[in-house]
């Protein structure tokens, strides 16, 4: 006799169709019997792994780094109400930032819907605004319709994230039917021949081109394009922070010329200002935007990308040359083979490479002498990182020093969140880090108070034995980021940045983990080694001097608008 199915099975049957082998969430009895499914499935049913998390934020920014890290369509589920609400930031982050994420709601019963009773919530409506796609199952027959529609939008020219709403009685339906294949996503060509032979004639012509590159010119085909290209026609490239990583060690001499974000005052935007040609690859304006590094308007701009650009007073390139981005320059770079920057642009190049190893340089004595010089700690991260470990930073005064200045030198292993700038990714984004590349360290770099917005994931790394090291840069209890730029703001003044200390060591320990701390400078290489010697989770609090922070937003070129 065949054993009876229920809407959780054609979920999770949907699930595995496209390819998923893991899911992050918590449960709630608006949802259990998927999670029943999960946990305890039939005799010969396949079904995800399932990663239970401390918080659904976390669970969805799991899933987001899953996505940008395997390339595949990161899974979250949550139970309704609070559950799916706890959802709405790590969505949105998603979305933002073009990561491939389906997130799945429980709902009341679909008799409940419309009554003020436990948990009821608009969810749908909810994450309208934040989403590709937001639906929810009415019937038990359009279960995997509906799912199958979501992995589509979400995997689209642009990714993003999608939302399906599961009520409890569609969950607990007894149903006959069986799951969707997965449909192949429809793939795209290159771009039009006509462009491209146009755009190789005016790299050609041009004195000095630059590649601007972004989030969607970081996937793995893409990058392989990239650095085909370079290796036979050599061009500067500018990284966004969403970028990094696109260039690799043999080619960094040649072609890197920083990364780009935040404040006008980096190398990349000095040599954008020179340039006479703008080509972006996958760029999205919400990296940074473009009335930033075109305030005055007044470069010429071609955009390589899958799906069209937002056309914004600063941002109306000549050409739209949209495809797929690795078949497209694969094209162009057959047609511009042995092209060189002018002579005369050298010297400039020249004079833009000492700047940016220049600026790795600290310029100041911290003040007191247990801190330590944000350059020096990132200069000790670097020496300890390998190109296959993952790294991945949170928000806050340390993600404007480490976006500059931490070298990647492999796509998506130094993971940022520059779309959103959400407060809390770094811990479990580098959980999923390690649960996906098991075989190198992963590590987080968060400040104090980041680190508390997930540090409860601590739970989930000790119990799932993660290898990971999550590097605290601890300025004594403030939001700096929002401090030093008040004090530029309003004449020295801040307000509501400051809040209480928490022992971090002890706070690791009590989960199990194992907790440093660098007393003095001269103890952090040492501490370090100790760190990424250390088989499971350890937290390692490092004081570090923000006192010179202001100067990150200084010596802007011209000024933001």
């Amino acid at each position: 006799m065949t054993e009876q199915k229920y809407g959780s099975d054609i979920v999770t049957d949907s699930l595995v169709n496209h390819g998923v082998d893991l899911v992050f969430g918590i449960p709630g009895a608006k949802i259990d019997r998927l999670f029943e499914t999960l946990e305890h499935p039939k005799t010969g049913q396949k079904v995800p792994k399932l990663i239970v998390t401390r918080h659904e934020q976390n669970a969805a920014f799991m899933a987001q780094a899953f996505s940008r890290i395997t390339g595949k369509t990161g899974v979250v589920i949550a139970t309704s109400g609070p559950g799916v609400g706890n959802l709405a930031t790590g969505l949105m982050t998603a979305n933002a930032e073009s990561d491939s994420v389906v997130a799945i709601g429980g709902q009341v019963p679909r008799r409940d819907l419309y009554r003020l009773t436990h948990q009821s919530t608009n969810s749908v409506s909810l994450f309208n605004a934040i989403t590709h796609y937001s639906s929810e199952i009415q019937d038990p027959n359009n279960i995997s319709e509906i799912i199958a529609n979501a992995f589509a939008a979400a995997n689209g020219a642009k990714k993003g994230a999608a939302f399906v709403s599961l009520p409890q009685d569609v969950d607990d339906a007894p149903v006959s039917i069986s799951a969707l294949p997965q449909v192949p996503e429809a793939q795209q060509g290159a771009a039009a021949i006509a462009d491209l032979d146009w755009l190789a004639e005016q790299i050609k012509q041009a004195k000095l081109p630059v590649l601007l590159v972004g989030a969607r010119g970081s996937d793995d085909a893409t990058v392989t394009a990239l650095h085909h290209l370079l290796k036979q026609t050599t061009l500067p490239v500018v990284e966004t922070f969403q970028g990094a990583g696109v260039i690799s060690r043999d080619l960094e001499p040649e072609t890197f010329f920083g990364r780009i974000g935040l404040f006008r005052n980096q190398t990349g935007d000095k040599l954008l200002q020179q340039a006479d040609l703008v080509v972006t690859l996958g760029y999205d304006a919400i990296e940074y935007e473009p009335r930033n590094w075109n305030k005055e308007n007044n470069l010429n701009i071609v955009a390589l990308d899958t799906t069209h650009v937002q056309i914004d007073n600063n941002f109306v390139p000549k050409r739209q040359l949209i495809g797929d981005l690795a078949q497209s320059l694969d094209l162009l770079a057959e047609r511009i083979n042995g092209y060189q920057v002018p002579a005369e642009s050298q010297s400039v190049l020249k004079a833009l490479k000492d700047d940016l190893r220049a600026s790795d340089e600290p310029s100041y004595t911290p003040a007191e002498g247990n801190l330590n010089h944000p350059l020096n700690v990132i200069k000790s991260i670097q020496a300890h990182v390998t190109d296959d470990m993952t790294v991945s930073t949170d928000i806050g005064s340390h993600y404007i020093w480490m976006a500059r200045h931490f070298k990647s030198y492999v796509a998506r292993h130094f993971l940022i969140s520059n779309g959103m700038q959400t407060l809390g990714v770094g811990l479990p984004w580098s959980l999923t880090a390690a649960m996906v590349r098991p075989n190198a360290k992963s590590v987080s770099v968060s400040g104090d108070g980041g680190f508390f917005f997930s540090a409860m994931e601590l739970e989930t790394a000790v119990r799932l034995q993660l290898n990971t090291v999550h590097i605290v840069w601890n300025d004594n209890a403030h939001y700096d980021m929002v401090k030093f730029q008040e004090e530029m703001k309003y004449n020295g003044e801040s307000a509501g940045v400051t809040f209480g200390n928490i022992d971090i060591v002890k706070y690791a320990e009590s989960f199990g983990a194992k907790g440093l701390r660098v007393t003095t400078p001269d103890q952090l290489d040492k501490i370090l080694d100790e760190a990424f010697a250390t088989e499971g989770p350890v937290v390692v609090d490092i004081p570090v001097d923000y006192s010179h922070n202001y100067e990150l937003g200084s010596q802007l070129i011209e000024s933001e608008g």
